[in-house]
């Protein structure tokens, strides 16, 4: 199964598995810190946007939003959920807009997607260019460090008649710039299971190597991810959300 298969072919099931994500709570935290130290601009792009249900909110929130992935299914949902929005097929990596952006996130550790260092700076820079001055770029990440590569929770949900169990969790070698993202949906249908496994290879690298690839663009800032609070980050937790203020 190619690593794009499992949101590809079971792009009705995204918003499912993510049932449990207060996207309103996330979008609200980062629409505030933008009142905080971004510029007043309402252009809005959020990178690897999925089915948009954090689009949807800022919408709500009076921006004038767009969204970008690399995925036409997910595109395809949240054109419907998000009809006043602009969508495009995207990689992050190589990010090109008709206008400059006030603000721009990536939720949901989706930066991590790049196919390594060298993709993830392409991005960074990428994005960059398309802000305009004092324009916000904001994404949470995860430190390679500080993976315990444990088996995430199972979560049980339902869905017309059938029973679904999704597990996901972070997995990092020990070594290079890669780590995995693993994945398994299992539905149970009327007695008949399905199930299904996926690796998503993604970017690794600790926080000190993101903070010198932000640098020379941005003034960064790093703050606990806790989406109830402002806080700076700890210095210690293993995720944390990344601001950068355009320079």
């Amino acid at each position: 199964m190619p690593s794009t298969a499992l949101y590809t072919d079971l792009s009705a099931y995204y918003d499912l598995m993510c049932a449990d994500i207060d996207y309103r709570e996330q979008s609200q935290h980062v629409r505030r810190l933008h009142q905080l130290l971004g510029n007043e601009g309402k252009e809005y792009l959020d990178i690897a946007c999925g089915t948009g249900p954090h689009i949807r909110h800022f919408i709500d929130f009076g921006y004038n939003a767009s969204g970008v992935d690399i995925n036409q299914p997910m595109l395809d949902i949240a054109q419907l959920r998000c009809p006043e929005a602009n969508f495009f097929r995207q990689d992050m990596s190589a990010l090109q807009v008709e206008s400059p952006l006030d603000l721009i996130s990536c939720f949901l550790y989706s930066i991590h997607y790049n196919q390594g260092i060298a993709k993830l700076a392409e991005c960074i820079r990428s994005v960059h260019a398309a802000l305009t001055p004092g324009g916000m770029f904001c994404f949470n990440s995860v430190d390679k460090n500080l993976i315990d590569n444990r088996p995430g929770i199972k979560r049980n949900l339902k869905q017309g008649e059938s029973d679904f169990c999704f597990q996901s969790n972070w997995y990092y070698p020990g070594e290079g710039e890669q780590q995995q993202l693993q994945l398994c949906i299992e539905k149970i249908t009327n007695g008949h299971t399905e199930i299904w496994h996926d690796r998503h290879p993604m970017v690794a690298l600790d926080f000190q190597q993101l903070q010198q690839l932000l640098e020379p663009f941005f003034e960064v800032h790093i703050f606990e991810h806790d989406y109830r609070t402002i806080l700076p980050w700890n210095q210690t937790s293993g995720n944390a959300l990344f601001v950068g203020i355009k320079k």
